[in-house]
């Protein structure tokens, strides 16, 4: 079974895909969504099935929500995506109390919401018992040109208490991140220029951290707080937090380091950080 503390080992150097962990709370499951629709518009999936994807993953993130951990801290949910040639598989899983299906006065039971899953799904299984947990699996068509260089793309979600990111090849790191780091964003007292300024950093780490790693996948936390978001980008390879930051300075234009409230470089045992502070205060 998939763990958190697995974000490393779960991806090898021929799958390309995304990694994302974040406690299960209702606020979290759209961002589940964006950065899930992220992946799937650079996948190629047309606007229909990109619909009844973010509902599918709405439907079954918010199950895990409101039924696998009723009466308890949240728990984790873990939510995994894999493009083939066909479409897209994804599924999620929770460690709560299993399938036990009840009135809500203010949400529909678990069976409607399965029902709209496999109504939407090309294919739809789902596994687990009491006090084993839960597990949905959907898989839904691209209906788009297919690409070998798309296949094997990968999403996963689990719990924690910062959002963590493992995201590749290169060329899905910018939708990803921005869809992500946006939608985290949009839910602190932040100013539009602010959230301009945040798009424009996701723009730049998005384009050189790659660099920073041996298999091109990018690997980061964005922790909110009451004063605003640090995103934490590694750990990187020798120079990599170095490079990144240098990165930063755009000819003409001056620094992006000026966007930021905060940026420093981190040294530690797994390898060196650049960390990334935004405030949530509106700047002068």
């Amino acid at each position: 079974m998939w763990q958190a503390d697995d974000l490393n080992s779960t991806t090898d150097d021929r799958t390309t895909g995304l990694q994302i962990s974040l406690p299960a709370r209702a606020e979290n499951v759209a961002v589940v969504r964006h950065a899930l629709a992220g992946l799937a518009e650079r996948l190629g999936m047309d606007e229909g099935s990109l619909a009844d994807l973010k509902t599918v993953v709405t439907e079954a993130a918010m199950n895990v929500v409101v039924h696998a951990y009723a009466g308890a801290e949240p728990g984790p949910l873990e939510v995994e995506a894999e493009s083939d040639e066909d479409g897209l598989t994804v599924v999620v899983r929770d460690h709560g109390t299993g399938i036990r299906p009840r009135p809500d006065a203010e949400r529909p039971s678990l069976r409607i919401g399965l029902t709209l899953i496999a109504a939407l799904s090309k294919s739809f299984e789902i596994r687990g018992g009491v006090d084993r947990g839960t597990e949905i699996r959907m898989h839904l068509p691209l209906q788009a040109a297919e690409d070998s260089a798309k296949a094997g793309s990968t999403f996963t979600v689990a719990a924690s208490d910062a959002t963590r990111i493992r995201v590749g090849p290169p060329e899905i790191v910018g939708p990803v991140l921005s869809r992500a780091l946006s939608a985290l964003a949009a839910r602190q007292d932040i100013s539009v220029d602010r959230l301009s300024d945040t798009m424009l950093l996701s723009d730049a780490i998005s384009a050189r951290a790659p660099e920073g790693f041996t298999d091109g996948h990018v690997s980061l936390s964005i922790a909110e707080s009451t004063e605003g978001l640090e995103v934490k980008v590694g750990p990187m390879t020798s120079g990599g937090a170095e490079r990144l930051r240098s990165s930063f300075e755009v000819p003409q234009m001056g620094s992006l380091e000026a966007l930021a409230d905060e940026l420093r470089v981190e040294h530690g045992e797994e390898g060196e950080f650049l960390v990334v502070g935004i405030s949530s205060l509106s700047r002068d």
